[in-house]
């Protein structure tokens, strides 16, 4: 073989040009909502800043101006994110794609190039996608730096712009739940706080379900199309229907809704046996994406029709990679063959996050794209390393960055939580501490 310099579809403009094309999917919102700027070095340093709406003082004609104290900005330290990942194609694959005409196996094998270059740029741009949703509602997120070491990078969000309702105030049954005020307050905490204008709600359809089963706010939108509400009762009209994110950007006063339904997905193989009936501890090759609370499939990759059973995850120890479930499975699985999947919205289940996307003219958050490789690249990159023996070429995709906060106190979430979510949060935990977890932050 002679190489794949001679493939169209390999050379290296080629895949850059897959590069732009994939930048970010339509459907991954905080992707592009954020300007973006190159980071000198790989260690990020950034300013927050807590406050707004300051005014300039009176001074006597002839005196100096005086120091201005600022809004209490903090400074922030942390090492960029690091993700990359690597597929191969072996000579068969490549010598179809070199074969002349335009006969189905030719087309096939480049389908087969092309499909794959659009799911790792796809893959890795759901990575950045899940560091921007940590960062918004949950207010840090850890990963891998060099050396295998874990690292938090906490973007100090106040404590009073997280807030976790009480039982008896969650959104779902709770017997003094008010919906309404708790998003006024929202509104009023971070006017109050910076002097933003909340622009943007996130909340996912399952949240949305909630916000649709509450009475207050269907009477209110009965009201609002049909007066006393007579004539859709009368006509059969299910009021389910009025709850979506037009009617509600009107309700609430916020300009964009948006019902984020997007989805990623975590993999690892088992590296231990699991024995069916009594196994609960589940050791796999890395747990770092997986999460309390969650369905997790066990997958039997041997059987030709996915056969597959599925637990809840009780708990989760990402420095040793274990995985606790509920009860034990049925049937019993291999380690380096069978593997486990979990699936989780970007949006939590049972979370609403709103946030003012800008104060006094400036983004409240910023991505920094930190240098990589002798090259020094930026962003989403990708390169091919041909094999002499046995032939093939491999294909890689690497980034590095960190998205970062700029004004702490313009965002401001609420876990409303479920009762779903309750009874089996009650119950478990998750463990994701280690001896060499550091926190890489400044506040």
């Amino acid at each position: 073989m002679r190489g794949t310099s001679d493939i169209p579809l390999l050379r290296h403009e080629v895949l850059q040009e897959f590069v732009e094309k994939y930048k970010a999917p339509p459907s991954l919102i905080l992707n592009n909502m954020f300007p973006s700027r190159n980071a000198e070095s790989s260690t990020i340093k950034w300013e927050s800043q807590r406050g707004g709406r300051g005014m300039t003082p009176f001074v006597p004609p002839g005196a100096p101006a005086p120091v201005s104290a600022g809004y209490g900005v903090a400074q922030h330290s942390a090492e960029a994110a690091y993700w990359k990942e690597k597929r191969y194609f072996d000579e068969e694959v490549l010598n179809n794609l070199r074969k002349p005409g335009t006969d189905a196996r030719h087309w096939r094998a480049a389908e087969i190039v092309a499909e794959n270059l659009a799911d790792i740029m796809n893959r890795s741009a759901r990575r950045k996608e899940w560091m921007f949703c940590q960062m918004l509602f949950n207010g840090s997120f850890t990963y891998q730096i060099k050396g295998g070491y874990q690292v938090t990078v906490d973007y100090k969000v106040p404590s009073d712009h997280q807030v976790t309702l009480a039982s008896a105030y969650n959104w779902d049954s709770g017997g003094s739940k008010n919906i309404l005020s708790d998003i006024k307050n929202a509104k009023l905490k971070i006017a109050e706080a910076c002097g933003g204008k909340i622009d943007y709600m996130f909340i996912n359809s399952k949240g949305l379900n909630v916000l649709g089963n509450d009475t207050t706010i269907r009477q209110l939108l009965q009201k609002s199309y049909y007066g006393d509400g007579s004539y859709m009762a009368s006509a059969g009209i299910n009021d389910l229907a009025l709850v979506n994110a037009d009617v509600l950007t009107s309700l609430f006063g916020i300009k964009n809704i948006v019902i984020y339904d997007e989805m990623y997905e975590a993999k690892a193989w088992l590296t231990a046996a699991v024995t069916g009936g009594s196994t609960t501890w589940l050791s796999v090759s890395d747990a770092s994406d997986f999460e309390a609370n969650e369905k997790i499939w066990l997958y039997d990759a041997s059987e030709a029709d996915d056969n597959y059973e599925t637990r809840i995850i009780f708990s989760v120890d990402k420095t040793n990679n274990r995985i606790q479930i509920e009860y034990p499975p049925t049937n019993s699985y291999k380690a380096g063959e069978d593997f486990v999947m979990m699936q989780k919205y970007f949006v939590p289940n049972d979370k609403v996050a709103f946030m003012a996307s800008s104060v006094e003219g400036k983004p409240v958050a910023r991505y920094y794209n930190a240098p990589f490789g002798l090259g020094r690249h930026y962003g989403r990159y990708t390169d091919k390393k041909d094999e002499w023996d046995p032939e093939g070429t491999w294909i890689r995709v690497q980034d590095k960055g960190l998205p970062v906060m700029l004004n702490r106190d313009a965002v401001y979430t609420i876990d409303f939580m479920t009762t779903a979510e309750q009874s089996i949060t009650t119950t478990s935990t998750t463990t994701t501490t280690s001896s060499t977890t550091t926190t890489t932050s400044g506040g």
